[in-house]
């Protein structure tokens, strides 16, 4: 398992603790943050799971896809670290992830 910290629309964090394997997506969802609308369930089909990565922590994520960078291009929220929470991977290098839900386009 290993901690995150994700900042809501209205500033608040949440700290959760996720398990190995699931989708960033699933494990905020499981944890009971409703912010993230996830319409597709983490199908990679729209951008409604649309988070931040803090700074500090976007090289440790990665980049976007192409295929993920192109859910973007809809958006006016999209920022230079923005990710769909339902591609990132829960693993050991992410203990400690800091991310905000994107506000709502």
């Amino acid at each position: 398992m290993v901690a995150r910290s994700v900042m809501l629309r209205e500033g608040t964090t949440q700290h959760i603790a996720a398990e190995f394997g699931l989708s960033a997506m699933k494990a905020f969802r499981g944890a009971g943050v409703n912010e993230l609308l996830a319409l597709f369930g983490g199908c990679f089909n729209c951008a409604t799971c649309h988070v931040v990565v803090a700074g500090s922590w976007a090289d440790r994520v990665g980049p976007p896809s192409a295929d993920e960078s192109d859910l973007f291009d809809c958006s006016a929220r999209r920022a230079a670290t923005s990710r769909l929470s339902c591609q990132i991977d829960i693993r050991s290098a992410l203990d400690g992830l800091k991310v905000a839900i994107a506000q709502k386009d």
